[in-house]
């Protein structure tokens, strides 16, 4: 009997399943990955999404365009019997669902059932409702979050998940679930019947975690729109919960009045959702990763060597701190040069396996400064030449509609053109799960520069951390915690909020130039034995089997 629901917009499950478009997504799937190995019973819904996130294409210059990604969910998933009804916009629209079964490591199961309107008796547009993720239209961003929210509680009683005692929201597009919950409450009296008891009663069942820490990240619909989509008996219920200011539905506070537990994904971003939301007791729990999915090959070899458990209980990976330099070093060489031998057979570009290689990978948004290393392009080669060869590997999707994120990909590009002569840099097309695989296991240094406080946790930092890879990076989200200075990684720039480009850039070459590339080239012992900090320290820590545990004290139990 299934006791928890999980519901979250995207899901990474499968490098072949392409219903996910970065962190958010790829957090989901380890939270399930986690859940499986810990045996917790937990189900999950989201979106099928046929057409993907999007295909990217990049140019010789660094344009990108983007395209929808071919993937065949008969030939991936279980079809489930059941059809539910859902209504949109005064019409019945008829969504299924397909099953993907996540297996723990002692074969215990969590379920994912991802919602399909794709069906004959829908219309053109209801049949389109779980194509894209993300669409522009806010119209059908709604109505894919009613399919999500209403639609994934009706379907989880059609399947016979009778018993759930919690329902967890990942970020606020399933918000209108709250709804679904208050109507079978009030089933017979129907929703003008509403009241801050039956609110209330509802708030027991359900968690929110958020992960947005600006305001223009957390979706709104015009009130006329919800009037449309929802009809007018729910949006005055809407109303009653007061979560529509300004005259629009915010996601997020409907989210926020209808959960008894609100958790941010890191400390540092639960201070800033508090200062966000004043209203309401918002708690931190910070994210982790599945560490079997992103430890490489190489890695898991040793570390089934030497540190037995591991796979079950990943607080065995403590222990590292007893592995010998020249294992970890052999094992994070074996990575480099299956990453190295992964770009040059896709691009066509050869690195070397003896240069320092920084990573930097994640969704192409302004806030990140991908370019912040290539702020003072002269002093970028006095130090290569001086010190020691740095070569760089790039890759992330920009949304469709971000202009922004598509001029910083092609800034990169550029860069690159012209320090070609002194520093190498690849930017990896199409970026995706196996991507990451690849890169936060075989790159010597993850390098991360987001403008404070933007960066809510951050997790890509998490997977190269245990494989050995320490990083280097601005203290925002779960860094703040992770990093030790000269043990864990090195830091950049002065900790403050909306800390200034230039003073961040100088920080990261002063670094660059003095410390980290002269310990590399001069010490590799030292830089070695901050690898095996990264994996002990951070590895051990930063993982969701630890995450999982928490919200199963604090939020689900608590």
């Amino acid at each position: 009997m299934y006791k928890i629901a999980y519901f979250s917009m995207e899901i990474a499950l499968d490098p072949a399943i392409p219903t996910y478009s970065g962190g958010l997504g790829v957090l989901a799937g380890d939270t399930l990955r986690a859940a499986a190995d810990l045996g917790v019973p937990m189900a999950a819904v989201t979106l099928l999404h046929r057409k993907g996130y999007l295909q990217q294409r990049l140019d010789q210059y660094g344009n990108q365009t983007e395209s929808p990604v071919h993937w065949t969910p008969e030939e991936m998933l279980e079809p489930m019997t059941p059809v539910v009804p859902v209504l949109i916009e005064g019409r019945t629209v008829q969504v299924r669902a397909w099953r993907y079964r996540i297996e723990g490591v002692d074969q215990k199961e969590v379920p994912v059932y991802l919602l399909d309107t794709a069906l004959p008796e829908n219309s053109t547009f209801d049949r389109s409702l779980t194509d894209t993720l993300y669409g522009e239209d806010l119209h059908y961003r709604l109505c894919q979050e009613v399919i999500l929210g209403i639609g994934g509680v009706e379907m989880l009683r059609a399947l016979g998940h009778q018993g759930i005692e919690s329902y967890h929201m990942n970020e606020g597009h399933s918000a209108l679930l709250t709804l679904a919950l208050v109507e079978r409450r009030l089933e017979s009296g129907g929703l003008k019947e509403l009241t801050e008891v039956d609110l209330d009663a509802v708030r027991r069942k359900c968690i929110f975690t958020t992960h947005t820490p600006v305001p223009a990240g957390h979706d709104q619909f015009p009130f006329d729109l919800v009037r449309q989509v929802l009809g007018e008996e729910r949006a005055s219920a809407l109303e009653v919960t007061r979560c529509c200011p300004s005259g629009a539905l915010n996601m997020t506070f409907l989210a926020l009045r209808c959960s008894h537990y609100v958790n941010g994904v890191a400390m540092h971003h639960g201070e800033v959702s508090r200062g966000m939301f004043p209203r309401y007791p918002i708690n931190a729990i910070t994210n982790g990763v599945h560490a079997l999915t992103w430890t490489c090959p190489a890695f898991r070899d040793l570390f089934d060597r030497h540190i037995a458990g591991w796979r079950r209980d990943n607080l065995y990976l403590r222990y590292a701190v007893s592995l010998a330099l020249d294992e970890i070093r052999a094992a994070h060489q074996a990575a480099k040069q299956a990453l190295l031998d992964r770009i040059r057979r896709l691009s066509g570009v050869e690195l070397s396996d003896s240069v320092l290689t920084l990573g930097f990978a994640r969704r192409a948004a302004a806030y990140k400064r991908a370019t912040l290393l290539f702020s003072d392009p002269e002093r970028l080669r006095r130090i290569v030449h001086q010190v020691g060869p740095l070569q760089v590997v790039y890759g992330g999707k920009a949304h469709p509609g971000d202009t922004a994120g598509k001029a910083l990909i092609r800034q990169v590009w550029e860069a690159g053109r012209a320090l070609q002569d002194a520093v190498k840099v690849v930017y990896v097309e199409n970026y995706d799960m196996r991507w990451a695989q690849y890169l936060t296991s075989g790159v010597d240094l993850w390098l991360n520069t987001p403008k404070r406080p933007q960066e809510a946790s951050g997790t890509s930092g998490m997977k190269a951390a245990l494989n050995g890879v320490p990083s280097f990076s601005v203290l925002d989200g779960w860094w703040m915690e992770g990093h030790v200075e000269g043990v864990t990684g090195w830091s950049i720039g002065d900790g403050q909020d909306g800390g200034d480009d230039a003073q961040d850039a100088a920080s990261l070459y002063d670094k660059l130039d003095r410390i980290i590339l002269p310990m590399f080239y001069g010490r590799p012992s030292a830089f070695a034995e901050v690898m095996r900090a990264a994996i002990a320290l951070n590895g051990g820590f930063f993982h969701t089997q630890r995450m999982v545990h928490q919200y199963l004290t604090n939020a689900y139990r608590g």
